[in-house]
């Protein structure tokens, strides 16, 4: 669902922590012919599959980038998942429940795209367990009112979307088909809760003022989602390179407020944005500044609810322990029953 923190590279690790430096040893003959015939495929716009051979920093990027993902996902339902025995009708419970169900099942898609490049699960959870792993920053705000989630499902989904459609044609398969679907999804979330809040907007003055609340405090949010501007974004280049990314951080960012500010207007609510304006020259609405230093602070780990957010998955985790348990010990009886069959 969220994206954002795919150009944010995880904790680093013991050896880049001491400031060693590994020296690289040159490609064998072999190797540069593998590289070379990898690199036709990703020119040619060709998918690459679980058992081709990819360069080593290429299968690392997809590991962080898919699993940082994934991790979104699972993290996003904390938020939402929060209010489902508050929705204010039968109604709203169903969508919102479906809906964060809907997220989950993005997690699973996602964390089974990256175990077909060689990490388990296991590893995965234990990285976003221990904070090593990072997540998309959005998910470490808090839902302070039934509006929040309407612009989490407006402004947060879209976001989302406008960053996930190129990942439809990412150059690693299993990705890229896992995105076929998500997206599909998150164009239902994105609707309802766009149809949410234009409810709540033919409601009474406190309502209005609900929406418009939950949008000054999620808007320049949301445009940080998109990560670092393309000069401070470390992975961006590479990414693009070989498939992975297809549209740079900022052109996203600009795509996004271009498509939002219209349904701002039909909502009727304002965006919190004194600079913004459309630029006639460049066809495109300018904007404000964000404020990065906030971003950066809530991806290290400093945001209002960074601490409670992973405490919920780390407890949800240990307390679903006797689910896997059980689980394991009914394959461990179907493989002895099936090995008895067997002979």
């Amino acid at each position: 669902m969220y994206t954002q923190s795919f150009n944010v590279p995880d904790t680093s690790d013991d050896t880049k922590s001491a400031g060693l430096k590994a020296v690289a040893r040159p490609p064998t003959e072999a190797e540069t012919a593998l590289q070379a015939r990898f690199d036709a495929k990703v020119d040619a716009d060709e998918k690459v599959e679980p058992k081709d051979w990819m360069p080593e920093a290429y299968r690392k990027t997809l590991v962080r980038q898919i699993s940082q993902h994934a991790h979104s996902e699972i993290v996003g339902m904390l938020p939402e998942g929060n209010w489902i025995s508050r929705a204010p009708s039968l109604k709203r419970k169903a969508i919102l429940i479906a809906k964060v169900q809907d997220e989950g099942g993005h997690g699973l898609y996602l964390y089974s795209a990256a175990e077909t490049l060689g990490t388990s699960r296991d590893q995965m959870l234990d990285a976003l367990h221990s904070g090593k792993a990072k997540y998309s920053s959005i998910f470490n705000y808090p839902t302070l009112n039934w509006a929040d989630v309407g612009v989490v499902g407006w402004l947060v989904d879209g976001a989302a979307i406008m960053n996930q459609i190129p990942l439809c044609r990412c150059s690693y398969g299993p990705y890229a088909r896992a995105m076929i679907r998500v997206c599909k999804e998150e164009s239902f979330h994105q609707r309802q809760g766009y149809e949410a809040l234009l409810v709540m907007m033919r409601g009474t003055a406190e309502q209005r003022a609900m929406v418009q609340d939950a949008v000054n405090r999620f808007w320049w949010k949301c445009l940080a989602m998109f990560g670092p501007p393309d000069n401070d974004s470390p992975h961006s280049a590479q990414g693009m390179r070989w498939g992975i990314k297809r549209i740079s951080n900022d052109d996203l960012r600009q795509k996004f407020i271009d498509a939002t500010v219209p349904q701002a207007k039909v909502l009727g609510v304002t965006l919190p944005d004194p600079d913004l304006r459309w630029n006639e020259e460049r066809q495109h609405y300018d904007h404000g500044a964000i404020d990065w230093d906030e971003f950066w602070a809530t991806v290290n780990g400093n945001g209002p609810c960074n601490k409670e957010r992973l405490a919920t998955r780390v407890k949800a985790h240990n307390d679903g322990q006797w689910v896997r348990d059980a689980a394991m010990a009914h394959a461990r009886k179907q493989q002895q029953r099936t090995l008895q069959e067997a002979a």
